[in-house]
């Protein structure tokens, strides 16, 4: 299971959100467990039931509007039952000055406060997004990741079969690449992959030969992204003269990640064969039935009609 910690979330996030620690350093190692942050209203209130403890929670204008309201000793309890409740770590929107006493019982119960400069709508939606992709499902795999004429295209394939020569080909007819040998893919709203490299080999190529290029030094910042949607995978093989391999693309093949089915394709390597057109024509293709235009079918539509038109003809004659 992922865990996020508070400092972690804190480091990557103090620039982009404003934020600043004002109380409870010492609850920095605390866990984040949950993606979905909380506003504490009802807490606040006083109803407890189905508090989201595992949850970083946000005090907007709303509740810092409520706790004014309040008198001093009330206000008092209330905040010391909240901090109490040991979440994760709390943040104040709108650079609202925190209470004197959620100073002090932050402080006393380990609990991180934060301030932060952005409305709250748009720190929760920031936030949210951050530890969503931190807690989306995600494995890595071997392979290459372009993007071809917008495809992302996943090329797998045993070792040495030329995969990053594919891509590297693929590179020099103006496509993208996104990762090189090792892919982390992560899986978002449940139906979307996204593909990334290794950050420390992030825009480097390894050739047999020529050894590791930089990519992003040798064709330009366009030719190269951080990250990238997988729409289809091409698995490269060596040709193997005994198989039947498909000819006609009536069937679509899959390959599932993470749950998710994406189309595969079977392309079979031997001399002579420009494996990186065949990737561009697959990608085209690709781009075309989602426009809702299949050519092996269509072509099939057509010979049958044409079939069936020849029979009646032929019954039009023998009357």
């Amino acid at each position: 299971m992922v865990n996020v910690t508070v400092k972690e979330f804190y480091e990557n996030l103090k620039d982009h959100l404003d934020l600043e620690l004002v109380s409870g350093k010492k609850g920095l190692r605390k866990k984040i467990k949950e993606s979905t942050l909380n506003r504490p209203g009802l807490a606040l209130v006083g109803y407890y039931g189905f508090f989201a403890v595992r949850r970083v929670q946000v005090i907007g204008f709303v509740e810092m509007s409520f706790l004014k309201t309040l008198e001093e000793k009330d206000r008092k309890t209330r905040i010391k039952k909240f901090f109490s409740q040991k979440f994760p770590c709390c943040i104040i929107s709108r650079h609202f000055v925190p209470f004197d006493e959620m100073l002090k019982y932050a402080d006393y119960f380990g609990v991180p406060l934060f301030r932060s400069g952005s409305i709250t709508k748009s720190l929760i939606n920031e936030a949210t997004l951050y530890l969503e992709d931190k807690f989306a499902p995600q494995i890595t795999m071997n392979g290459d990741l372009v993007e071809v004429y917008g495809v992302g295209v996943l090329i797998i394939g045993k070792s040495g079969v030329g995969k990053s020569e594919c891509a590297l080909a693929l590179i020099d007819k103006a496509h993208r690449l996104v990762a090189d040998d090792v892919v982390k893919i992560k899986l978002h709203d449940r139906k979307d992959l996204t593909g990334r490299c290794v950050e420390v080999t992030k825009y480097h190529m390894e050739i047999r030969g020529l050894g590791i290029i930089n990519i992003e030094s040798l064709y330009g910042a366009g030719s190269v992204r951080e990250f990238k949607r997988i729409d289809m995978i091409v698995s490269l093989e060596d040709w193997d003269a005994e198989r039947e391999y498909d000819r006609l693309g009536m069937e679509e093949q899959s390959y599932t990640l993470l749950g998710i089915k994406l189309p595969h394709i079977l392309l079979p390597v031997k001399p002579g064969r420009d494996m990186a057109l065949m990737i561009e024509t697959a990608a085209l293709n690709y781009r075309l039935k989602k426009l809702g235009r299949n050519s092996a079918k269509d072509l099939n539509e057509s010979l049958i009609n044409r079939m069936n038109s020849a029979k009646s003809d032929k019954k039009s004659k023998g009357r």
